[in-house]
């Protein structure tokens, strides 16, 4: 019987076409206020997934803006009563329930200081949409499933439509709008390997770096959520810095290596790993010497993290009724977390 995690995963090439269908007046408009009047500040409010997601946005804007972006620590408002200054803050919050308490206070904050707070939600009706100058739906659709999946690729989606339209960068807006067909591509991919070779394991590192290493982060969170591993995110230098002293004979990684400047380096990781004896899953594109999870490509190298997480998330899920447990409702959590 299909999980509902697979079944939602496997619906995000549609919900991605459908939110590209919309608000692509609203995203120029934001971006000719942004470049009209460049904020002296840029932060992102989210948590777990979503928090993945908007470091993914923060990647992107970081390197085709060259606007410096600061992911809002936890507790910052709701425990320690920042005297933050809101002043010409562009304040972006990401979330698939805008439900939590320590994500709608800071963005109340800062929207009643004077500074310009945006969401991209799920639910548009939600507290966090309430206190936002500028509401971006994510357009996924119901999501029942405790494990996000088709939200998180909105918001990667969401993030990368406002770069673009910050930028102004046609050809990143050529390649968002063929996103949907890549993602179908993507599900189609064969990651049983990374069924095989994870069925037994306990603990795991997942590798990545630019706007790889914000999709690393995510996989982990999924092995520990629906699989009961123990698994880590490094970027493919921080490794190095401690880290790798745990690697050693029959030690299992997972290493992203989507197109860009990062991947030579993470292959050589990969190719290094290996001769120590660890169990290495590269995921790259076809035909990348070691690969054993196949990467679909999209329209241009800085979307590409976006198709292996769509791979990832039907491995993932295997992998979890491999060992025995249900994805849909792992043991502990719920869909709706409401932190403060």
């Amino acid at each position: 019987m299909k999980s509902r995690m697979l079944e939602e995963a496997s619906q995000a090439p549609q919900a991605m076409a459908r939110a590209l269908a919309q608000d692509g007046s609203a995203f120029d408009a934001l971006a000719a206020q942004l470049r009209l009047q460049p904020p002296k500040a840029v932060v992102t409010v989210a948590r777990g997934s979503s928090d993945h997601a908007a470091q993914y946005f923060a990647y992107l804007a970081m390197v085709r803006l060259g606007v410096a972006v600061t992911s809002l620590p936890m507790s910052l408002f709701t425990v320690h009563q920042a005297p933050m200054s809101p002043v010409g803050v562009l304040a972006l919050a990401f979330s698939q329930s805008g439900q939590s308490p320590d994500l709608v206070a800071p963005m109340r904050y800062f929207k009643n200081g004077g500074a310009r707070t945006v969401a991209f939600v799920n639910d548009t009706a939600s507290p966090l949409a309430r206190v936002a100058h500028t509401v971006f739906a994510l357009h996924a659709g119901a999501e029942v499933s405790v494990a996000a999946t088709k939200s998180y690729i909105a918001q990667l989606l969401a993030g990368a439509r406002l770069v673009a339209a910050w930028q102004g960068d046609t050809g990143l807006k050529a390649a968002l709008s063929t996103l949907p067909e890549a993602l179908q591509r993507a599900l189609a991919q064969d990651w049983s390997a990374g069924v095989e070779a994870l069925v037994d394991a306990q603990r795991l590192f997942v590798i990545g770096r630019g706007t790889g290493l914000p999709i690393a982060q995510e996989a982990a969170l999924k092995f520990k959520e629906t699989c009961g591993i123990q698994a880590e995110a490094f970027s493919g230098a921080e490794v190095k810095h401690g880290p790798m002293a745990l690697i050693g004979e029959g030690y299992p990684l997972l290493v992203f290596a989507p197109r860009g400047p990062a991947q030579a380096g993470l292959l050589d990781l990969a190719d290094e790993m290996r001769d120590r004896g660890a169990v290495v899953l590269l995921a790259a594109p076809p035909g990348t010497p070691g690969c054993n999870l196949p990467l679909a490509t999209t329209g241009t190298e800085d979307l590409d993290p976006i198709a292996a997480i769509q791979s990832f998330y039907p491995m993932v899920e295997a992998l979890a009724r491999a060992r025995g447990m249900n994805p849909d409702t792992p043991e502990f959590l719920a869909k709706v977390t409401r932190t403060h």
